[in-house]
């Protein structure tokens, strides 16, 4: 199954590969296999909000190999204008289901991301790479690095960090560091590993590393995850969740009726 086998289904500009889950974890094996590197975004409704207004985020969009839809606005407005994605397709489900996949290939992956080391415990990324490893046997851990709030904007550290990800040399790279700054590292790190695959993944790390809790299975699939989110993060969240996240998911949808 290759990347070119999926017409995009358009929302608000942006093209979305109408793929299932298990579908990525077998487009990745089968790059893998054959050499070929490749990226994977996963835009729930905030990120595609934000591209609409920002050029820089849009072109992270329009330049990723795979586009998912991570949240169900955006299944429900791909159906409502009669185009519909088989389901969505979570970033924080994709870390466990693509680490299952490589692991029965015997690949390896990177974690960078997760919250610093305290109070005699690990960093997130080194407790997630655990926790992933003990899953799924097969599985290499290639490195894990949780980079000290701002390093990307430091030219001497971030060429350590990057220079200690491409001495790895992992199959996957997985950069969790909230978008867009997440994007923004993984074009820079690919150009030192063109065969690796990279997913930008947000909180996912924090969720394996068990430092927030993901919401049940009916929340999320019922598209209420948002709102267990909100309840464990208010005041990060609030504001951009019901002041801007809210009413452009109206909007979404309410546009997809009338297209």
């Amino acid at each position: 199954m290759s990347i070119e086998a999926f017409e995009r289904v358009r929302l608000d500009g942006t093209g979305f590969d109408p793929i299932t889950e298990g579908e990525v974890v077998a487009v990745v094996r089968e790059a893998i296999a054959t050499g070929r590197g490749g990226r994977i975004i996963t835009p729930n409704i905030d990120i595609l909000r934000q591209a609409r207004r920002d050029d820089g985020a849009r072109a992270y969009l329009n330049s990723a190999d795979l586009t998912v839809a991570d949240g169900m606005p955006l299944v429900w407005a791909s159906r409502l204008s009669g185009t519909p994605l088989p389901e969505r397709v979570a970033g924080s489900s994709l870390i466990r289901s693509l680490s299952a996949g490589l692991a029965r290939d015997g690949r390896s992956i990177f974690i960078l991301g997760g919250r610093p080391a305290m109070d005699g415990r690990k960093d997130g990324a080194a407790r997630a790479g655990e926790r992933l490893a003990a899953d799924h046997p097969g599985l290499t851990i290639a490195g894990t690095l949780c980079p000290p709030h701002g390093f990307e904007n430091h030219p001497k550290l971030y060429a350590r960090q990057r220079a200690t990800i491409a001495k790895s040399n992992p199959d996957l790279v997985f950069v969790g560091l909230g978008f867009p700054k997440q994007e923004a590292v993984i074009d820079r790190l690919r150009e030192a590993l063109p065969r690796a695959w990279f997913m930008g993944c947000g909180a996912a790390v924090n969720f394996v590393a068990g430092d927030i809790d993901r919401a049940p299975r009916w929340m999320q699939r019922t598209g209420l995850e948002w709102a267990h989110r909100l309840g464990t993060e208010p005041k990060r969240l609030a504001g951009r969740y019901l002041r801007h996240d809210a009413p452009y998911a109206l909007r979404l949808l309410a546009q997809a009726i009338t297209d």
